[in-house]
């Protein structure tokens, strides 16, 4: 007799179904007539059973016509009720007869019905063996899963229901998934037994740190035979020393530079300040001040700041010396000081006086962003060298480092006309100039400037609605060597080439910078069509944890910072030296316009601690929130891990802590802001095209790139592109895949309810039928209950599903975006520049496959015109049998109907489709294989 063994592995992401945000699941097996089940893993939305369940088959040869029944329920352990948590059903078609063919699948719980409340998947390994062969049942170690996806070059075909999918390791990836945390955080520990640093520093742990604010000396001794001094102070605690810069022959320097040790971290009791002489050798000692920690003052904002005071220096003996004296503030204060951002932190002790502006926390604010449109309409008079031909002029329009140009003009003359209407991107403050040039093309390759026009942003209007275009103006063009002249040589040109251009700008719009789909800011340009703030976004940057060694080839380990992007206001953290577990307990907080906004956290390995100006900072990851999944006043704080997909597959570079706290500080705006529209009037009433938008989009982050650049410390170019997704539209298998199964799952809902139906029409449970029955009648009979009824029962199933609403918010899902287990050639492909630069084999090889897809999508779209021509054709007499058969009956019906009531209609409709099955036909109804009959245009095809 031979055996089937179905092991059960594990599940993941499973309903909570306790009332309390859990589950304490099983899994219970049919297969012809026998039953068994797992134990009960209580508590855990992620279980793992790893237990096989032996089975007897009776008849081997049927095993392909039977069903094996995968149920996962909840143990209630009370009167032995149980919830249904989802199931899978598995034909024997599909069993090998060997535990070596046996592969781990992943198959997704479907649901009961339609009014079931179900997710997760289940892992599951089956096979079927001799007796001989088969092992003990219990326990059995996780095996290594290598699961199959359903080919996306099968996009055109069937799909299965149940998507495999590969995956190295036995199950669930937790480690990708949020951590919920409790940390002891102000905001929710109350006022009792707190300062009142929490009142602004809520959402982040305190921590106390030692100032000490070194501010300038005066009256120093000098110390060389040539009678100067080159001074510096040196201030050391413990291990941890800092050093303020130094100043050449200058007895009265004046510093004001400031110093913060970390409390936690503190080797000493003793503070030694030293005033020094910068000497070629050995640097001498001027004098110092020493400073007892037990004895420093305590000093907490909104108090005012701490008077610095003078002190006498003294020298190695502890005597006071006869002059010198320096100006210093020493007190213990919180990350909440005014002194904390600008100062020198014992974090970054490795970091040089030159580079420690590099490690510096800052808040940073994008350029306001406009568009110019520029209208070319024509030009006269032009002027070629060649005077025995006719121009073939185009206009060449440049705005910093944005180029577009016109199309050649349809008729070679002196007098082009071009009309048309070119978009750039301008920033605040406007100091660039707008160059046009009007250029002949001589040749192929040849070109020849006729003229140039400068036109200063001073001279350009600016429109905030669709009203009234500005006027139209003729400039002078000008030879390239008057061009760049002052006004007054201009004057003297008496005769010139002209151009009418009509140019404004459009601060209507909003200029986007960055997806729509994940866009933090919807706001127009101009301030006067801005709405006020609704609520207030709060954030804390906690810490992070198991931090990705980035620099273990230079000895050291990670120099992680962060950075956080809402609106135009960008923030960074301060840059703490070689830890995978820095602890950086800053807020951060922006107005709110619009909560269906985002915002995106990003971490970073700084490269610039040693002055690498051309090295670029390493990403570890990123982690995006949508402001509208959260709970208004709600506190969340969780672990996210940073995932980041490299050429060489999807890492886990360590896992950040936030918590995150959304406030509505206007709750009629907010809920009127759902019925407006998401972005600014003018992009609904003068729509821009995809095709430009994409192009202005890229300009904007360039903009935004540059300008950040040049701050101190710099956002570098690496970093605001990683952060705005530059590279999000170019073409990627893995993310086609991705919305290709996003897809999919949408349909699964359709076919949820297909189902349903059907099983209601062939009368699978007799109990359903009959009330479907009786609801559809009383409806029929009272028709003015359809719409009512309808909406009551959406209010009832939004209700019912408030249980169920997610109480995390959301995260990078690496099994949706398939990251797990991309194919390292989808990846490579994925990281190819544009254009490629890799081998000829590998891009026909790609080019193969698109075309592979390309062909099952063609055959899909085909279809679906093929439908679309059949339905259009049964009145258009193309085949003229049909149509006269469906303008009878037509007729025929529109008697029938006039004089038959509608309820009485409906009802004879309604029962013919609920017919029981014994009435039913295994073959396609009439008007089925009417439309199937019809012509379409397939057969017209070349």
């Amino acid at each position: 007799m031979a055996k089937l063994i179905v092991e059960v592995l594990d599940a993941s992401d499973l309903m909570p179904k306790d009332g309390q945000g859990s589950a304490s699941p099983f899994v219970e097996v049919d297969f012809d007539e026998q039953r068994q089940r797992t134990q009960t893993k209580n508590k855990d939305l992620n279980p793992q059973w790893n237990e096989k369940l032996v089975f007897n088959i009776k008849n081997p040869r049927d095993l392909e016509n039977q069903t094996i029944s995968v149920y996962v329920y909840n143990d209630q352990k009370q009167g032995h009720h149980k919830n249904f948590l989802g199931r899978v059903k598995i034909s024997g078609a599909f069993i090998p007869f060997s535990d070596s063919e046996a592969l781990v699948q992943r198959y997704p719980l479907d649901k009961r019905g339609i009014f079931s409340h179900i997710k997760g998947d289940i892992a599951l390994r089956i096979y079927a063996q001799n007796v001989n062969n088969v092992p003990a049942s219990g326990p059995s170690p996780p095996p290594v899963v290598i699961e199959r996806r359903a080919d996306f070059a099968k996009a055109g075909g069937p799909m299965a229901s149940n998507v495999m999918q590969m995956q190295m390791g036995g199950g669930p990836r937790p480690e990708f998934g949020l951590v919920e945390t409790r940390p002891p955080l102000a905001a929710r520990m109350g006022y009792w037994g707190r300062d009142k640093t929490a009142s602004t520093y809520d959402l982040v742990e305190q921590m106390q740190f030692l100032y000490i604010n070194v501010v300038k000396a005066r009256d120093l001794p000098v110390m060389d035979i040539s009678g100067s001094l080159d001074p510096y102070v040196e201030v050391k605690l413990g291990n941890y020393k800092g050093v303020t810069r130094h100043f050449e022959k200058n007895q009265y320097p004046v510093w004001n530079s400031v110093f913060a040790f970390s409390k936690e971290r503190l080797q000493s009791n003793l503070i030694e300040v030293t005033v020094k002489d910068k000497d070629f050798g050995k640097d001498d000692i001027v004098g110092k001040v020493m400073f007892d920690i037990a004895e420093v003052p305590l000093r907490v904002p909104p108090d005012s700041p701490l008077a610095p005071q003078w002190y006498r220096l003294i020298n190695k003996k502890g005597e006071k010396i006869p002059q010198g004296e320096i100006m210093l503030a020493v007190w213990m204060g919180t990350q909440a000081d005014e002194a904390f951002p600008e100062a020198w932190h014992s974090d970054a002790h490795m970091a040089s006086q030159q580079n420690l502006v590099n490690t510096r926390s800052k808040v940073y604010f994008s350029p306001k962003l406009y568009y110019l449109r520029v209208h070319v309409i024509e030009a006269q008079d032009l002027l070629p060298s060649d005077r025995s031909r006719m121009p073939e002029a185009y206009a060449k329009l440049q705005l910093g480092h944005q180029s577009r140009t016109t199309k050649p003009s349809p008729m070679r003359h002196i007098n082009p006309v071009w009309n048309e209407e070119l978009m750039f991107v301008a920033s605040e403050p406007f100091e660039e100039y707008l160059i046009i040039d009007v250029v002949d093309r001589v040749g192929p390759g040849k070109d020849e400037l006729i003229g140039r026009a400068m036109i200063s942003f001073k001279n350009i209007p600016t429109r905030v609605d669709n009203s009234k275009l500005p006027d139209a103006i003729w400039f002078n063009l000008l030879k390239p060597s008057h061009a760049a002249d002052d006004d007054e040589k201009k004057k003297e040109v008496k005769f010139s080439s002209k151009i009418h251009l009509r140019i404004w700008i459009d601060a209507g719009y909003h200029v986007l910078d960055e997806s729509t789909h994940f866009s933090s800011d919807l706001q127009p340009s101009s301030k006067f069509l801005r709405k006020p703030s609704i609520g207030l976004l709060e954030l804390g940057i906690l810490s992070a944890k198991n931090l990705m060694p980035m620099k273990s080839k230079e000895g050291r380990i990670t120099d992680s910072y962060c950075v956080a992007k809402y609106g135009n206001k960008w923030v960074r953290t301060r840059t703490l030296i070689d830890t995978l577990a820095p602890r950086w307990n800053e807020q951060f907080s922006w107005e709110v316009f619009d909560p269906c906004t985002v915002v995106t956290i990003g971490v970073f390995d700084n490269c610039h601690i040693n002055g690498k100006d051309e090295a670029r900072d390493q990403r570890i990851g990123k982690v995006r929130i949508r402001l509208s999944t959260l709970e208004t006043d709600r506190i969340y704080t969780h672990f996210y891990p940073l995932l980041v997909l490299t050429p060489s597959g999807l890492r886990k570079h360590g896992e950040l802590h936030l918590a995150i706290r959304f406030t509505c500080t206007a709750w009629v705006n907010m809920v009127a802001q759902y019925g407006r529209p998401l972005l600014p009037k003018m992009h609904y009433v003068q729509p821009i095209s995809v095709r430009h938008i994409d192009w202005l989009r890229h300009q904007a982050m360039q903009i935004v790139a540059a300008r950040l650049v040049r701050a101190e410390p710099p956002l570098r170019k690496e970093v605001v592109e990683y952060m705005l997704d530059v590279d999000y539209h170019m073409f990627s298998l893995r993310r086609s895949k991705a919305n290709f199964f996003r897809i999919m799952g949408l349909l699964s809902g359709i076919s949820a309810v297909h189902g349903w139906f059907n099983g209601i029409c062939n009368w699978r449970n007799p109990l359903t039928t009959i009330l479907v029955h009786v609801l559809f009648l009383i409806l029929i009979c009272y028709p003015e209950l359809i719409l009512p009824t309808i909406f009551l029962y959406l209010f009832v199933i939004g209700l019912w599903n408030y249980r169920f609403r997610p109480r995390a918010p959301p995260h990078m899902d690496a099994r949706l975006s398939q990251a797990e287990n991309a194919h390292p050639d989808e990846l490579d492909e994925e990281f190819d520049t544009f254009p490629t630069s890799r081998q000829t084999d590998a891009v026909r090889m790609r080019y193969d496959r698109l075309r592979s897809v390309a062909g099952r999508v063609q055959t899909v779209v085909g279809d679906l015109a093929t439908q679309g021509e059949r339905a259009l054709s049964i009145l258009s007499w193309r085949d003229p049998r049909a149509t006269a058969i469906f303008i009878i009956l037509a007729l025929i019906w529109a008697v029938f109907l006039y004089v038959t009531p509608f309820q009485v209609v409906a009802v004879l409709i309604g029962l013919y489709w609920l017919r029981h099955p014994r009435f039913r036909s295994k073959l396609p109804s009439v008007p089925v294989n009417f439309f199937k009959r019809l012509p379409s245009k397939s057969d017209m095809l070349l």
